[in-house]
């Protein structure tokens, strides 16, 4: 039987935004996936953990974000495991827990350039696809990566979450970097910070 092929994009989303929803619809036709799970971290080891709005109201938001799209899934599976949240406790957990499926971790050129700092990083290289989206002030030279690892042409979508809670809290109009379904709350949480 065939198994049903998954990509895992894990990151804060804090909040998420028209980036992270672009890059997803591109890596479905571009790494050939069935669907992607984007899998909100309670806490990513290489961030400051102060910054985050609740755990509940970023994934309740993604979903939201999410709901337009069938093929992506807004997942709390990192919030029963360990903290902080090593991706490949979480590829590992995923594999025993879906065994009908194959996952392809989803990330961007920024965080393959310290990918080796990532926790049992070889390990991650040996078991699982990796499929890279371009990150502007990241190139990556083809030639050396590993088999297992490929570059896709997502296009560039130069959003951060960052760039979107810095203008909420300035009160300027973000409009254009979120999703409408998740504008309010955005201007909300963000805007008390």
């Amino acid at each position: 039987m065939q198994k049903i092929k998954t990509g895992i994009y894990g990151g804060s989303f804090n909040p998420i935004h028209n980036g992270h929803i672009a890059i997803a619809k591109r890596m479905l036709e571009e790494a050939g996936l069935d669907e992607i799970w984007l899998i909100v971290s309670p806490q990513n080891p290489l961030k400051a953990a102060g910054s985050l709005l609740d755990d509940q109201l970023r994934l309740d938001m993604t979903q939201r974000a999410l709901a337009p799209y069938p093929q992506l899934t807004a997942s709390d599976y990192e919030f029963r495991l360990p903290r902080p949240s090593y991706m490949w406790h979480t590829l590992q957990h995923l594999s025993a827990d879906y065994p009908d499926r194959e996952f392809t971790l989803l990330i961007g050129a920024d965080n393959w350039a310290v990918f080796d700092r990532w926790y049992h990083a070889s390990d991650i290289i040996a078991h699982y696809p990796i499929a890279i989206y371009p990150r502007t002030g990241s190139p990556i030279d083809t030639d050396t990566l590993p088999p297992s690892v490929h570059l896709y042409d997502t296009g560039l979508y130069d959003i951060s979450s960052t760039e979107v809670r810095e203008k909420v809290a300035r009160g300027e109009d973000v409009s254009q970097l979120v999703p409408k379904e998740i504008l309010k709350d955005v201007n909300l949480h963000y805007g008390q910070q």
